[in-house]
């Protein structure tokens, strides 16, 4: 029987990934894509599916009557949610922004979905909820780590996994999270650190970097990311945790330098900033579960992956005329 999947946030970077990738896999559902369409949106990244099965709505997952509105036209059996704010500096200047989108957004939908009968509730998270881990090192978390945020952005996230699972315990709603580490591809905002490198180098301004730019990252890519929440919503068990990884961890000034390289600019655009408040050291994610478990292993090479973002973004004329800090 056809189900009706809404994808919260799917106007997003990562959610315009999995719009299109659902679609396609999942070809007897209808998807609605359910955005508030902020700065970070690319609705326009959606205008080429000629699909009957798609359909849009704008609205706020924080907002009680949007998401009343939303299941009452809809009758969802699945909801996955990618809306979130999630620029850490964002999150350092505005915390409040951050508490309502990422933890009492959530809330709001889970409950509706409680009210409603929904059959499946998944909550896309991050790996910076585990905190950080020294420079130096090999370690790496797992799904059974301690939650050690520390940015407002982490926290929201936290919190919100900790409601989901709760509202699992509770109420009985049939709950999974993944926790990704960064990801990278098309439609990602300019404020993010491989689209500010991008913009900052084409139009020749120098490329800040926080402090030493010695901490550490693990990147995959957006479509990946994608394919990970698919294998969860088929094949994952409710009530568990999937960390989602790729095991390319690279420092901010190695991953610059890449990126220089491959737009033919030279490194000494790299300039060395102040460091971000509270700044992470090191993430790492065991992707084990995932991959043991439920058979996901990344596709994409990130070379050529990276190589791709890149001359994606250079069509389209990126260009900073005012670089944020990396």
């Amino acid at each position: 029987m056809p189900r009706t999947i809404v994808i919260a946030g799917g106007a997003g970077f990562i959610g315009i990934a999995f719009t299109h990738l659902a679609l396609e896999h999942y070809p007897e559902d209808r998807i609605v894509v359910f955005d508030k369409l902020t700065y970070a949106s690319d609705i326009r990244a959606l205008d080429d599916i000629r699909s009957s099965r798609y359909s849009f709505i704008r609205g706020d997952i924080s907002s009680p009557g949007d998401v009343e509105g939303l299941f009452r036209r809809e009758h969802p059996d699945i909801i996955v949610n990618l809306a979130a704010e999630s620029h850490v500096d964002r999150s350092i200047e505005d915390p409040a922004l951050f508490i309502r989108t990422n933890t009492e957004g959530p809330a709001v939908l889970m409950a509706a979905a409680v009210r409603h009968g929904l059959s499946r509730f998944h909550q896309v998270s991050t790996d910076e909820v585990y905190g950080d881990l020294p420079i130096e090192g090999d370690g790496s978390f797992s799904e059974d780590s301690p939650l050690r945020p520390s940015s407002p952005y982490s926290a929201s996230k936290a919190a919100a996994d900790q409601l989901a699972l709760a509202f699992m315990r509770t109420y009985g709603l049939e709950v999974t999270v993944s926790r990704c580490c960064n990801c990278f591809g098309p439609h990602q905002h300019q404020e993010k650190f491989i689209p500010t490198i991008i913009a900052s180098a084409l139009s020749g301004h120098p490329v800040p970097i926080y402090g030493s730019g010695l901490n550490v990252r693990e990147w995959i890519t957006s479509a990946d990311h994608a394919r990970a929440i698919l294998a969860i919503l088929d094949r994952g068990r409710p009530g568990e945790i999937y960390n989602t990884g790729s095991g390319v961890r690279l420092s901010n000034i190695e991953l610059a330098g890449m990126l220089l390289s491959i737009l033919g600019r030279d490194r000494s655009l790299i300039r060395h900033t102040e460091d971000r408040k509270g700044h992470d050291r090191r993430y790492s994610i065991s992707s084990e579960k995932i991959r043991q478990e439920l058979g996901f292993v990344p596709q994409d090479s990130f070379i050529p992956s990276l190589e791709k973002t890149v001359a994606w973004y250079a069509a389209r004329g990126l260009s900073s005329s005012s670089p944020d800090v990396l």
